[in-house]
């Protein structure tokens, strides 16, 4: 970044290198993360845990997130994100390794923990304001979706990586990939960080306690951040007992890895097609269209007699549908409330999510082992998915004219 003067003038280094960084961070924490559930099997048996046991780590670990990514989003807003993302980067190292050296229930829900902060400095919130601040409103939507896709890429890679480790070696091999990928995070962290350098938005005067009072009286954010609950909850339960559920169908194990790797494969393009449609349609109803297709999806897989075959169009169906969620979402904070406090508001919302994350992965966990199916589980996602797909698009557009009592500077705000 040079100065004219004395104002910052955003170069087409400092941009690539902080869409670079933010992208490569997502994919290195969301690939670990997304294939934390192939361990389930090989780590209850040789740790002699349940099920329930094993997705309580997983359940902390999307609580902790949660609970987490508001302060930490204050913090990157009012001091700087670069210390926040590389901190995570040495605390995703440390949980990876407390899982591996693990011998029972509690050293798991502890990387859990671990895990879970980590997240918070390493993932979608920070990496969507650092991307949405080095590029220009009209680019907006699009560069988070592209960012997004390429975030997306972390899951096949890390899945399929992982899965042959596991079929071939002990669980611990696959911890080892972890390691050497968390480590891989410390630089992309820096990288994206360098956000920082980059001007902030002129046109928003409001404070920062100005713009959350406005938030939590605007019904669109409202109602965006109560169906996020939605989102939580079916995708991690799905990322978390899908493996456990193809391999009581009798399935190859490596089926699982399989169906996550085109999850994430295909999500790259779900994620591009969900940044370019939020630059031309309402971002409020394309979320809630994308909540009714899931529903939709999950009924029809869980309905059909498990193979080979439905679950790998299951899978190839939800990767246009998993993560478009992120550049929507995104996008449509950054249009209520400008780029300024984008990550603190984010990580409100984020909150939400997370609690549905945690009910998805410990509560599908409990029904399995008190029924011994996941049938209630995923009836009761389905249900939901639904409730919140018209709920966001009935009531997630603009506030009416009454509605409309804005902070001076917050609405324009860039």
């Amino acid at each position: 970044m040079r100065t004219n003067g004395s104002r910052p003038v955003i170069t087409r280094d400092t941009t690539r290198w902080v869409l670079i960084g933010a992208a490569l961070m997502m994919a290195l924490s969301m690939g670990i993360r997304q294939s934390l559930s192939l361990f389930l099997t090989p780590v209850t048996h040789d740790l002699a845990l349940t099920a329930a046991q094993f997705t309580l780590s997983i359940a902390v670990q999307n609580a902790v997130w949660g609970i987490a990514q508001a302060p930490v989003s204050m913090l990157a807003d009012r001091f700087g994100m670069r210390s926040l993302m590389v901190s995570g980067a040495l605390i995703y190292l440390l949980g990876v390794c407390t899982m591996g050296l693990a011998g029972g229930s509690f050293a798991l829900v502890l990387s859990g923990c671990f895990i879970g902060v980590a997240m918070a400095c390493t993932a979608s919130s920070l990496a969507m304001t650092a991307a949405a601040r080095a590029v220009s409103e009209a680019k907006r939507s699009m560069t988070l979706g592209i960012v997004s896709a390429v975030g997306s890429m972390g899951t096949p890679v890390v899945a399929m990586s992982v899965q042959g480790l596991l079929k071939n070696y002990d669980w611990h091999m696959g911890i080892l990939l972890f390691v050497v990928l968390a480590m891989a995070l410390l630089p992309v962290a820096y990288f994206a960080g360098g956000a920082d350098k980059l001007p902030r938005p002129t046109g928003n005067k409001a404070t920062m306690g100005e713009v959350l009072g406005q938030a939590v009286r605007h019904r669109g954010f409202l109602v965006m951040s109560a169906c996020y609950f939605v989102c939580g909850l079916n995708l991690i339960f799905l990322t978390t007992h899908l493996p456990n559920y193809l391999n009581i169908c009798g399935l190859d194990p490596m089926l699982s890895a399989e169906a996550l790797a085109i999850i994430g494969a295909v999500n790259i393009a779900g994620s591009w097609v969900a940044g370019w449609l939020g630059g031309k349609f309402p971002k409020h109803l394309l979320l809630g269209i994308l909540y009714l297709l899931r529903s939709c999806t999950i009924a029809a897989f869980f309905i059909v007699p498990p193979s080979p075959t439905s679950t790998l169009v299951f899978a190839t169906v939800m990767g246009m549908l998993w993560l478009g969620v992120i550049p929507l979402t995104g996008g449509l904070v950054a249009e209520m409330f400008g780029t300024r406090y984008m990550a603190t508001l984010l990580g409100m919302s984020f909150v939400v999510h997370q609690t549905g994350s945690f009910l998805g992965a410990w509560g599908g966990g409990l029904i399995f082992d008190a029924l011994g199916s996941y049938d209630r589980a995923w009836q009761t996602g389905v249900l939901i998915g639904a409730i919140a797909g018209v709920v966001q698009i009935a009531f997630g557009g603009p506030p009416r004219r009454s509605e409309l009592k804005l902070v001076p500077g917050v609405a324009t705000s860039a």
